[in-house]
């Protein structure tokens, strides 16, 4: 068959992927094939996903509420703890309203198409995640592709292209680089050309400026032509998404989103959990602080060590060490000293590398395990 020979040719470059279980709670260790190993590979950056707190408040859903939703939000499929999540985050992200979907890929590929179609242009940063790749393709409109970060060539495009609304699409944090958006410079070119901003905000929601995400990083107001997308499975530890914008966005979502519209809502034990998650994140600043703590004490041992972390700004931190075979063994070496590191490939990334993320529940122990691993095998 065709894709016995494809799966061949991806071995054969060392491209095959695997799916990996892992058999305890993720942070900061990591079981995997009956081993345990220090985990650098999650996005729990807070270290909530196995909080007492959020298991209580999503068992009390369960016992409420039970565990399936049954119908789609439209159809009554959501509670009043979904109701009261969007109230929650609207406040947290300073915005009119805020519309809950059942994941961040959900969300992207449900809005972008909504908020754009036939007639307009789309400008997307180059790196832009995969589901924001696939929403703009999903929308009828022109795409406009700009080089990673570059607002130069972001006003050149803009400038040029010619459609009957522009819409600027990027993430806040860039999941395989680590680095951030210059949003004071895209925010500027918004407001010269009329155009809206959807922020994916996944993975600075809860890490970047108080935990608020970019726009508080930057000190930028949450404007009506700016659209959030958020996810509270990363720092919130829960599972889940959302959107913050204007009522008149949000009111057109639920009538135009077909993740929404189409799709069973999500369970109330997960909206529970993430309530609880946002009132953590707002209540115990230590966490964030603690995070950003060991960030540094990472990012200085891994820069002692004279290696090529590229331009992270970020808790997520690749390390770039050759090719995708050397990449691959030195991943295998860390989880030998169990220290687990995932190596990252193409059509991932097109410069493959070691992606370290590390959170407020690594102790310096960890750290230091980490590094000295580092130094062993590179």
């Amino acid at each position: 068959m065709i894709f016995s020979e494809k799966l061949k040719a991806l071995e054969k470059n060392v491209l095959l992927r695997e799916v990996k279980d892992r058999e305890a709670s993720m942070l900061p260790n990591i079981t995997l094939d009956g081993a345990e190993h220090i985990n650098f590979a999650s996005n729990d950056y807070l270290g909530l996903a196995c909080a007492a707190s959020l298991r209580d408040a999503a068992a009390n859903a369960i016992a409420e509420y039970g565990f399936g939703a049954g119908a789609s939000r439209l159809l009554a499929g959501g509670t009043k703890l979904h109701s009261a999540l969007e109230k929650a985050v609207a406040a947290f992200k300073e915005t009119e309203t805020a519309l809950v979907f059942n994941s961040g890929y959900v969300a992207n590929i449900s809005v972008v198409p909504a908020i754009a179609g036939e007639g307009d242009v789309i400008f997307s940063d180059e790196l832009n995640h995969a589901s924001l790749v696939d929403a703009c393709r999903l929308s009828r409109a022109q795409k406009a592709i700009f080089r990673h970060r570059d607002t130069a060539h972001l006003s050149m495009l803009m400038q040029t292209a010619k459609g009957d609304n522009k819409i600027v699409v990027t993430d806040s944090v860039f999941s395989m680089d680590g680095d951030i958006a210059p949003l004071r410079e895209i925010t500027a070119l918004c407001k010269e050309h009329g155009a809206l901003l959807y922020l994916d905000d996944a993975h600075a929601t809860g890490v970047l400026g108080n935990g608020r995400g970019a726009l508080a990083h930057f000190n930028i107001r949450p404007e009506p032509w700016i659209i959030q997308m958020g996810t509270f499975s990363k720092a919130m530890g829960s599972y889940g998404a959302f959107i913050a914008a204007e009522k008149n966005i949000t009111d057109w979502l639920v009538n135009t989103a077909r993740g929404l519209i189409y799709a069973t809502a999500l369970p109330a034990c997960a909206a529970a959990a993430s309530l609880k998650a946002l009132q953590i994140v707002q209540s115990e600043p230590t966490l964030i602080t603690r995070l950003w703590q060991n960030r540094a004490r990472l990012f200085k041992g891994l820069h002692a060590l004279g290696l090529n972390t590229l331009c992270s700004e970020t808790p997520i931190i690749p390390i770039i060490v050759g090719d995708v075979k050397k990449t691959m063994d030195i991943s295998s070496a860390l989880k030998k000293r169990s220290v687990y590191c995932p190596a990252i490939r193409p059509p991932t990334v097109n410069q493959p590398r070691i992606r370290v993320t590390v959170t407020a529940a690594h102790s310096e122990e960890d750290i230091s395990a980490l590094l000295g691993a580092l130094e062993k095998v590179i």
